[in-house]
């Protein structure tokens, strides 16, 4: 293993260190937490929204912390969901008083400890919703879930709910966007090598040097199949046409693409998947609104990438155009 760490057992807590210095007019970090908040939260007439799971998949989920986007984010361990009282105390921080919405990607101890998180937080009178996003058509059920897992769309999820919630909406006007957004997103990912756990010192899955994996999770969880490897243009009409097949898109209708890099893939291979990407949705007749390329929801330094489409309509488009400035967003 290389890793440019200093032990496995400080890799978060030296993340979040070197993240709140790099950031601190967006960032704080609450002390003796692994939460990280708006530098200006709570910030007063708003409904807070809260994310966060294991750590290794930055910027996801501190880098979309500040305006328009999310109020805090809690890290838990490498591949870890965080715990309930981290949870909890990220709500507390956010709350004023107009309740907080959380944005949970399923996985099995992301659901149960946020959840608990949240009964905890009700009991102390703070208002509070949840949404739950499965945006992975790969596969029905998996190793961490039961049924699909949450992948890149999140990243949709947390920047819609987050501009309405900017506007002074209600906390069930933000959670209603935000399941909107959970219905119409749909992402499938494949990888080329797998990634190393800092604490397990090896990969945690073996690919031949002519082999890639079809629809694998961002931890690491088996896919739909393993292949031969597949050109860019192969890979991503093999994962748009699953897609599609999902979310059914007829001509004329708009969508936003996001071709995510899971940490070790360069730019360049991103743009020529993304080329496909775009020829394939011309043929079909619709339209691409925006396309965001880049590592957005990563897992450690593996090689692969996802792709996500979200359909869009008039409130969406407005909401995703909407001014964000955070770490890892910056349309302000």
């Amino acid at each position: 293993m290389k890793k440019l760490i200093n032990s496995p057992e400080q890799v978060v807590r030296d993340m979040l260190d070197g993240m709140v210095a790099a950031h601190p007019h967006l960032l704080k970090n609450l002390p003796g937490t692994q939460v990280i908040v708006r530098a200006d939260a709570p910030v007063s007439g708003k409904v807070g929204l809260v994310s966060g799971g294991g750590s290794g998949h930055e910027p996801a989920h501190a880098g979309y912390v500040g305006k328009g986007m999310l109020d805090a984010a809690v890290a838990g361990e490498v591949f870890t969901s965080p715990t309930p009282d981290q949870v909890l105390e990220a709500i507390k921080a956010v709350d004023s008083g107009n309740g907080v919405l959380l944005i949970i990607k399923n996985y099995t101890g992301d659901v149960m400890n946020f959840e608990m998180a949240a009964e905890l937080a009700e009991a102390e009178g703070i208002r509070v919703a949840k949404v739950v996003v499965n945006d992975d058509v790969a596969v029905e059920n998996s190793t961490y879930t039961t049924g699909r897992r949450g992948i890149a769309g999140t990243v949709f999820v947390h920047k819609i709910a987050g501009a309405l919630a900017s506007r002074g909406a209600s906390l069930e006007e933000v959670e209603a966007v935000a399941d909107k957004v959970i219905r119409q997103v749909r992402s499938m990912g494949m990888a080329l090598t797998p990634c190393i756990v800092p604490a397990a010192g090896t990969p945690g899955f073996q690919l031949g040097e002519d082999e890639m994996e079809i629809g694998l999770g961002i931890h690491g969880e088996p896919g739909v199949y393993r292949s031969k490897l597949l050109t860019a243009e192969e890979t991503a009409r093999t994962l748009l046409v699953r897609i599609l097949e999902d979310l059914p898109l007829s001509s004329g209708e708009r969508v936003a693409v996001m071709v995510n890099g899971l940490g070790a893939t360069p730019q360049m291979e991103l743009y020529i998947v993304n080329k496909t990407v775009s020829e394939l949705l011309e043929e079909r007749g619709i339209a691409v609104h925006k396309t965001f390329v880049g590592p957005y929801m990563t897992s450690l330094e593996m090689a692969g990438c996802s792709i996500t489409l979200l359909k869009l309509d008039e409130e969406l488009t407005d909401l995703l155009d909407a001014p964000a400035r955070t770490a890892a967003w910056n349309n302000d």
